[in-house]
C-alpha cells in the first residue's frame, strides 16, 4: 500500500513537472568601424584606428534562459560576454563573461538575482542618455557610465503599473586588475579584515508608462587598499546621483538628464554633467541622432562641452551601417579625449578635438 501511494503522488506530480517551460536563447551585437581622431597627443597628430570597445554600442554575446516554475515564478539566468571585434580578445578586464554573469527568479512582485550585474544608474539612464554608450557620447566624460557594473551583487528590480524601482548592493565591487580603467578598479572586496572595502550599492525609483519617463537613481562605490583612482582605502566614496527623463512622439525621442557626482578620490570631487539629446526617425529605415553634454568641475576651471550627431540607415532589422562625429571643447587644465572608443587618444590639456567614424553593426 505504502508504495502505492508513492507512485501515484509520483504519477499525480508528472504533469507539473512535464509542463515546466523552458527557453535559452544565444544573442550578440558585433558593431564596428574605422575612426579619425584630431589633435592627439603633445605633438597634436591625427589618429586613425579601428576602436576596440564601442561604436554605437559596445559589441557582445551572450545566453540568457528562463525556466517556468509555475504559479508565475519563473528562474533566470544571463551570461554575457563583451568584446572587441578589431582583435577578438575579452573586454571587461579579459572576463569571460564581463558584461553580465547573473542567476535569479522572477514574477510579478520582480526580480531578484544574484552575480555580476548592471547597478541601477543604468536603468536610471537607458532611455534619458540618447547616445548612451557611442563612440562620441557620454562615456567620454565619464567612463564609468558605459561601464555601471558590480561584482558580488544582490539586485532588486520591479515595475509595479509603471512605478519603477530598484536597488544593487555588491560585497566586492570589482574582483579584475586590468589597469586603471572602468572594467577593472582593482577593488575586490569581501575582506574580514575591513568590511566596509570595495562595497557598492545603489537604489532607483522612476515612473514609466512607455511613452515617456522620469527616473532617479543613486549610485555609491566604496575604495580598498590598492584600488584605482584614488579610491584607495574604504573610508572613501565616489557617489554618482542621476535624475533624467524621456519621451516619445511619433517618430521622435527626447531625452535629458543631470548628474551630480561626487568622487572624494579627486581633487576636484564635485561635477555636475547634463545632457539633452533627441533621435528622429526621417525614414523607417533612416535614423538621425544628437546629443550635447555640459560637464563642470566646482571650484575649477575645468569644464566641458561635448557635441556628437550620428547617422544610420538600416538595411533590416539585424543590419545597419552608420557615420558618427563628435567635438569635445577642453577648458582649464582638462584633456579629455571626444572619443570614448580605445584609450590613447588625448589631447593636450585645454584643447580642442574632433573625430568621426563609420562602421557597421549587425545583431543576432
Amino acid at each position: 500500500m505504502k508504495l502505492a501511494r508513492i507512485a501515484a503522488g509520483l504519477a499525480a506530480a508528472f504533469p507539473l513537472l512535464a509542463s515546466a517551460q523552458s527557453s535559452v536563447t544565444l544573442y550578440g551585437v558585433i558593431d564596428t568601424g574605422v575612426e579619425y581622431v584630431s589633435n592627439v597627443g603633445a605633438n597634436g597628430d591625427g589618429l586613425v584606428r579601428m576602436p576596440n570597445l564601442t561604436a554605437t554600442v559596445p559589441s557582445r554575446w551572450g545566453i540568457r534562459g528562463t525556466e517556468d516554475l509555475g504559479g508565475g515564478l519563473k528562474s533566470i539566468f544571463v551570461l554575457e560576454s563583451g568584446f572587441s571585434p578589431d582583435s577578438g580578445t575579452s573586454n571587461q578586464g579579459g572576463r569571460l563573461f564581463g558584461r553580465q554573469a547573473l542567476v535569479g527568479l522572477t514574477n510579478q512582485y520582480g526580480q531578484l538575482s544574484f552575480g555580476r550585474q548592471y547597478t541601477m544608474l543604468f536603468w536610471a539612464t537607458l532611455d534619458s542618455d540618447i547616445l548612451g554608450p557611442n563612440v562620441y557620447g557620454s562615456g567620454s566624460l565619464d567612463s564609468y557610465l558605459p561601464n555601471t557594473r558590480a561584482d558580488n551583487a544582490v539586485s532588486y528590480k520591479a515595475n509595479f503599473s509603471g512605478l519603477v524601482v530598484g536597488a544593487t548592493y555588491s560585497f566586492g565591487r570589482d574582483a579584475v586588475n586590468a589597469g586603471p580603467s572602468p572594467s577593472g578598479t582593482n577593488c575586490a572586496g569581501e575582506n574580514p579584515a575591513d568590511k566596509k572595502a570595495c562595497r557598492e550599492w545603489s537604489a532607483m525609483i522612476g515612473y514609466d508608462n512607455k511613452t515617456w519617463g522620469v527616473t532617479a537613481a543613486y549610485d555609491s562605490q566604496r575604495g580598498g587598499p590598492g584600488a584605482f583612482g584614488g579610491l584607495t582605502n574604504s573610508s572613501l566614496t565616489d557617489d554618482r546621483l542621476s535624475v533624467g527623463g524621456y519621451m516619445l512622439l511619433k517618430r521622435t525621442k527626447l531625452g535629458a538628464g543631470w548628474i551630480r557626482r561626487d568622487n572624494e578620490g579627486s581633487p576636484t570631487p564635485i561635477s555636475d554633467l547634463y545632457y539633452a539629446g533627441v533621435s528622429y526617425d526621417i525614414t523607417p529605415a533612416v535614423n538621425l541622432a544628437g546629443q550635447v553634454y555640459f560637464l563642470n568641475y566646482h571650484g575649477s576651471d575645468n569644464q566641458a562641452m561635448l557635441y556628437t550627431l550620428r547617422a544610420m540607415y538600416s538595411f533590416s532589422k539585424r543590419t545597419s551601417v552608420y557615420a558618427t562625429a563628435g567635438f569635445i571643447n577642453n577648458g582649464g587644465q582638462l584633456a579629455m579625449s571626444v572619443s570614448g572608443g580605445s584609450p590613447g587618444s588625448n589631447p593636450r590639456p585645454g584643447e580642442n578635438q574632433w573625430g568621426s567614424m563609420v562602421g557597421i553593426k549587425h545583431i543576432f
